[in-house]
């Protein structure tokens, strides 16, 4: 029998063996095929330069008005794709529900498109005989309330993201594809970015390029802006509501984020830019972001990032973190994620290095810059260990299923993110590789560390900001080659495992451990404020300053009595709910047997509970380990 007849032979019995599952008399459909005519992308220069141009200028309604002229060198079938999957997102959210008004015009007539049925992110042209060029045009609807999306557009600043105003022509590699961009913003703002530009007044030109950089080259623009320069080849670009938030910045203070610049560089022995531009938005209207680029990043904190310098303590982890994804996450990125179009999936089995070793290396050059103390990197470090010694998910849910979050929940609330994970990949990941590092000094004597992985691993190359992508066995290979130990089945462990304790013993055999003491951390209490009152290590809750619970920890003393997120304290021990009187609870119920009673609402019915918790507050720090330096102590100290 030729293997033609056995195929034929199958297929007859399958749909047999299927007929014969429906019940007699029951209607019984099959599928519509589906044929996918987008065609794949082709590593092969596109026949023209595109030209796109921005009007920027309706702040009040956040509209943003696009030209966009695409040259065509043959008749036919065409489709036209607007981003979809997008690094460092790492997962399908390309805003294409914002997209309003289009229309495209051949030689003056409008042409018709048709919505793809299955890949709604592409429209289908038939571009008519004689065709030299399609004249687009639509508009992107920014966000007006948070509940529609990111807030990128206010009376006094804009963050304009390329990928949000263009579409694409589809069949070719996205780095094939010239692009010349024009953007006119509201007359009297400056602008920053990575792309060079001519300015003439508020019309920007920006230099031509490809739209793989076009899409890695976002901007911001503003009303009131300042530019630090922190080293020959690296910006801090500011823009914020009010102007005194600039004025407030102290030479001290621009003095540590050019610190920041100096670590990085000795510590990845490289640089993969030629200039990198911090964008940073100070703003309670534009909605906050942190965002990695190839030559830039897009960073957006609350007021008081200068001017309360001391409280904004627990926001300057952000600009070391995304710095770092120059080299890890943009230069060197897990060869399953790099695509070569915003259409093809990504995929994040890697995220534990791009963004897990990048959360690493973001608190110990926060520390090595001298932006954030080393004692509140402890203390920082503290807290994230906290969340995992007291989470019981990793139970039943291992590492790098985590990796898969971004797709799976969109970033989007959860319930009970203690038992349902979330992107773990970002703090468990720096847990990992806290132990990597004090196995690497412990294996090799002191003589190495993960210094010497970064160096070997992003330190190659000086000047290329391309991308160089590697896979899990370059990974173990390059820990080999440093000091040799089987490091591909540790860290196989420590991706797969479940049932187990959280990887915390990296940080003990570097000299610190976790303990719980009845005060907070000056970290925590600055942690702690914006969010109300976290319990979470003693009741196992937080709860708002309204008494909204926002967190229940799964198995915790709160959740065995019944409180779950959502749920509103009105009464603690027969008095109003506050967070004062919720702390004062918890720490008098300690040694005794009466619990702590709570009157509670769920829309309209009201409970009393009973909390049966008697070990008092309990709030996380690290605990020096013997005596002399460690080598957390040695991580954290500049080079």
């Amino acid at each position: 029998m030729t293997l033609k007849t056995v195929a034929v032979s199958l297929l007859a019995l399958s749909a047999a063996i299927a007929q014969a599952q429906v019940p007699a008399g029951n209607s019984a459909p099959r599928p519509v095929p589906f044929v996918d005519t987008i065609p794949a992308p082709q590593d092969t220069p596109y026949p023209g330069t595109i030209t796109l141009d921005v009007d920027a200028t309706d702040t009040d309604r956040g509209i943003f008005r696009v030209k966009e002229t695409i040259p065509v060198a043959q008749a036919g079938h065409m489709a036209l794709l607007y981003p979809k999957w997008l690094p460092g997102a790492h997962s399908p959210r390309g805003e294409i529900e914002k997209l309003a008004g289009l229309v495209i015009r051949a030689n003056g007539r409008i042409v018709p498109w048709t919505r793809d049925p299955v890949d709604v992110f592409a429209f289908h042209i038939d571009v008519p005989q004689g065709t030299r060029q399609l004249d687009l045009e639509f508009q992107f609807l920014s966000a007006t309330k948070s509940d529609q999306g990111r807030i990128m557009v206010t009376p006094t600043m804009i963050s304009l993201e390329p990928n949000l105003v263009s579409l694409y022509p589809a069949g070719y590699f996205t780095r094939q594809i010239p692009i010349q961009m024009n953007v006119k913003y509201p007359a009297g703002w400056t602008a920053a970015g990575a792309l060079p530009a001519r300015a003439n007044g508020s019309a920007y030109a920006y230099q031509k390029t490809n739209y793989e950089i076009l899409v890695d080259s976002p901007i911001l623009a503003g009303k009131y802006g300042k530019t630090w320069a922190l080293s020959p080849r690296v910006d801090l670009n500011v823009f914020a509501d009010d102007p005194a938030e600039l004025t407030a910045a102290t030479t001290e203070q621009i003095d540590a984020h050019r610190r920041l610049v100096d670590q990085a560089v000795k510590t990845f022995g490289a640089q993969h830019y030629d200039k990198y531009e911090f964008l940073l938005s100070i703003s309670d209207q534009l909605g906050g972001i942190g965002l990695e680029h190839h030559r830039s990043s897009e960073n957006g904190v609350n007021p008081g990032y200068f001017k309360d310098w001391e409280n904004s303590v627990t926001r300057r982890n952000l600009l070391p973190h995304e710095f770092s994804h120059s080299w890890d996450g943009k230069f060197r990125r897990g060869a399953d994620l790099w695509t070569p179009d915003f259409r093809t999936p990504m995929r994040n089995s890697l995220l534990w290095v791009y963004e897990g070793q990048t959360q690493f290396w973001g608190y110990v050059l926060q520390a090595r810059s001298g932006i954030v103390s080393k004692q509140d990197t402890l203390d920082a470090y503290a807290a994230i260990l906290a969340v995992y010694d007291t989470a019981r998910a990793r139970q039943w849910r291992n590492l790098v299923d985590t990796t898969n979050d971004p797709i799976i929940s969109a970033r989007k609330p959860k319930g009970w993110t203690s038992w349902q994970r979330s992107e773990d990949y970002y703090n468990e990941g720096l847990m990992v590789w806290m132990e990597v590092d004090a196995m690497l000094r412990r294996q090799s004597n002191g003589a190495r560390s993960i210094d010497d992985f970064a160096r070997a691993f992003f330190g190659i190359r000086d000047g290329d900001w391309g991308e160089v992508t590697y896979t899990f066995d370059d990974v173990a290979r390059t820990l080999n080659a440093i000091q040799p130990y089987d490091w591909s089945g540790f860290l196989q462990r420590r991706l797969t495992e479940t049932g187990q304790p959280a990887p915390t013993q990296g940080f003990a055999m570097n000299g610190y451990k976790l303990v719980y003491t009845a005060e907070p951390t000056g970290y925590f209490t600055k942690l702690e404020k914006p969010r109300g009152t976290d319990l979470s290590y003693s009741a196992g809750l937080v709860a708002d300053k309204d008494g909204v619970v926002t967190a229940v920890i799964w198995d915790s003393p709160a959740f065995k009595a019944g409180i779950d997120v959502g749920t509103t304290i009105v009464g603690v021990n027969g008095e109003a709910f506050s967070g004062d009187r919720l702390k004062a609870a918890v720490a008098g119920a300690k040694g005794t047997k009466e619990p702590i009673r709570l009157l509670v609402r769920n829309e309209a019915r009201l409970r009393d509970l009973a909390i049966d918790y008697h070990d008092g507050p309990r709030y996380p720090r690290l605990e020096k380990v013997g005596t002399g330096e460690g080598g957390l102590d040695r991580l954290l100290a500049p080079r």
